[in-house]
């Protein structure tokens, strides 16, 4: 249904091509190397996701032509107001998820959509409730599965989404990375 454009995926991510592929519409992945994703100390930590959504559109910009579509997403996790973005490390990815043990924190997914001459951004929200994690499960999370490519150390469609995640309020999509549902409504009014 969405013909009008030549989908562009500015992302390597294996989730957000999953979700992108479920709406069975036709695109390509173009990634840049070494896009910036520094962001002011004085942007509110729920608008940090969407500034870096379309901070990355900008570095696609002067390549976007005819009837190019550029999709660019960033996720962050926040707790306490403290944004959890992807952990450096083994050590950091644990202090992570020992954090995010017990309590409910907010998922945040930030859409840009470029084209050459609009664009249109757009951020999404979901709540998730972990239950109480021992130290051997994160251990053994992060040993097997190395989430260090995901915002706050963890994958909710793995084995810790599996036996710690209680509830969720809001799109269970977006928290995998890409609130798809709200990524068709705008893609079919762009």
């Amino acid at each position: 249904m969405i013909t009008d454009y030549q989908l562009i995926l500015a992302s390597n991510s294996p989730r957000r091509k999953q979700l992108l592929s479920g709406l069975d519409v036709k695109y390509e992945v173009k990634t840049l190397p070494d896009i910036d994703e520094s962001y002011p100390d004085n942007i509110a930590s729920e608008d940090v996701a969407q500034y870096l959504a379309c901070k990355k559109a900008e570095a696609y910009q002067k390549d976007i032509s005819g009837n190019m579509l550029v999709i660019t997403a960033d996720t962050v996790v926040i707790l306490d107001n403290i944004i959890y973005g992807k952990p450096n490390n083994e050590t950091e990815a644990k202090q992570m998820l020992r954090n995010l043990s017990g309590k409910t924190h907010k998922v945040i997914t930030g859409v840009c959509l470029t084209s050459a001459n609009k664009q249109k951004a757009f951020s999404v929200h979901s709540d998730v409730r972990f239950s109480e994690l021992e130290d051997d499960e994160i251990d053994y999370y992060v040993s097997k599965y190395k989430p260090f490519d995901k915002a706050g150390a963890y994958g909710i469609q793995e084995w810790i989404g599996y036996i710690s995640v209680e509830y969720i309020s809001g799109s269970y999509f977006n928290i995998m990375g890409l609130p798809i549902q709200r990524l068709y409504k705008e893609l079919k009014q762009f």
